[in-house]
């Protein structure tokens, strides 16, 4: 077996042996493909298959199956895999409704799904707490129906999460003003597993895959978006991107100890704030955004104290940073050079060269270091 089969995220997510599950983003298209379908034929697909943003084909059983007067409705239970996910076996639905030729596809918040109130979120005050990229493929899936059965695709889905208002006390929707319910989430469809142990192994392995491979450049990707950025940034291959989600702290600690010429981290722009502040691990449950360093960060490169005050209260990191942008301050650059800076004294001395990239969720770099 070659490195190029046992490195890389994907090498890294076998060598856990812990089991993928699917995102509420997934169990809703599955739900809204399947409600729709029956809708436009009267028999509801079991089991429904969709297809994800990275081109697999899940097929998902139906727990809910109805179907009335110019609306349907199906229902799945969501299964995260080996992950420790709040919401696994929560049951996500979508009820599609028709709507009035050129009306397109409209989301609403059903019951358990919750709904923004507060800016610095992907979505504007108001709307549903249904993420784009689920929207996205939600959208997809309706036409690809819509089209194979002669039909224009103007519906209304309405997402809802039994218990999903119960469930959202253990996450962070009601600091972030996601109010009644859950976030309906995922980029990739798929549910990555993370026991601490296993992943950090994983990234272990993911080093010593690359050096043997004779590479000299790795990076540090916190997740599929950040990935794509990276390869779109330097060209790697498959088994010089590590996986490491969270855990930046281990990523640093392994390579400290077996170097390489030169170590990339990239990652969205809140969690890296977390880096920059010197948390190493960067997971929500353990390390949160801290506003008043990015205040504190952001006078350093010209923010007046309104400005600061602003960022201080702001609801998330990325509302600083926007904040900052209409501002002209290089918010997002003073993050990557601190993130650099801890991540270069975690190295202790040791003969690697960092660069970082904080990106924003579209993937576009807003800060390098």
């Amino acid at each position: 077996m070659n490195a190029e089969t046992q490195g890389g995220r994907s090498a890294q997510l076998k060598h856990t042996g812990l089991r993928p599950g699917w995102t509420t983003g997934a169990c809703a298209t599955a739900a809204t493909t399947a409600a729709y379908t029956a809708l436009l034929t009267g028999d509801f697909p079991d089991p429904v298959s969709i297809t994800l943003p990275k081109g697999q084909t899940p097929a998902f059983a139906l727990a809910v199956e109805e179907l009335g007067p110019g609306q349907a409705s199906a229902g799945v239970v969501k299964d995260a895999g080996d992950d420790p996910d709040v919401t696994h076996g929560a049951l996500v639905r979508a009820t599609v409704r028709r709507l009035p030729p050129g009306s397109g596809v409209v989301f609403r918040a059903g019951s358990g799904v919750g709904t923004v109130t507060l800016p610095g979120l992907p979505l504007e005050v108001g709307e549903p707490a249904v993420n784009p990229v689920p929207r996205r493929l939600m959208r997809e899936h309706v036409e690809r129906v819509a089209a194979e059965h002669g039909a224009e695709g103007d519906v209304e889905i309405t997402v809802s999460v039994d218990h999903g208002e119960e469930i959202a006390r253990s996450t962070w929707n009601g600091r972030l003003g996601i109010l009644g319910g859950l976030s309906i989430l995922g980029t990739t469809g798929v549910v990555v597993p993370y026991s601490c142990s296993a992943w950090i192994d994983s990234i272990r392995r993911g080093v010593d895959v690359a050096r043997a491979a004779g590479l000299t450049h790795v990076a540090g990707c916190t997740g599929s978006t950040s990935e794509r950025t990276v390869r779109a940034e330097y060209d790697l291959p498959d088994i010089a991107l590590l996986d490491m989600g969270d855990f930046a702290g281990a990523v640093l600690k392994y390579v400290r100890r077996h170097p390489v010429d030169r170590l990339t981290v990239c990652g969205g722009f809140a969690k890296l704030s977390k880096l920059a502040a010197g948390h190493l691990d960067l997971h929500s449950a353990r390390s949160q955004v801290d506003k008043a360093f990015l205040a504190d960060l952001a006078r350093t490169g010209g923010a007046d104290e309104d400005l600061a005050a602003r960022i201080a209260t702001a609801n998330t990191g990325l509302e600083a940073l926007r904040l900052c942008e209409a501002a002209g301050v290089p918010l997002g650059d003073l993050v990557a050079a601190r993130a650099r800076d801890e991540a270069l004294s975690v190295l202790r001395g040791a003969p690697v060269a960092v660069d970082v990239l904080c990106i924003d969720r579209a993937g576009v770099v807003v800060g390098r270091g």
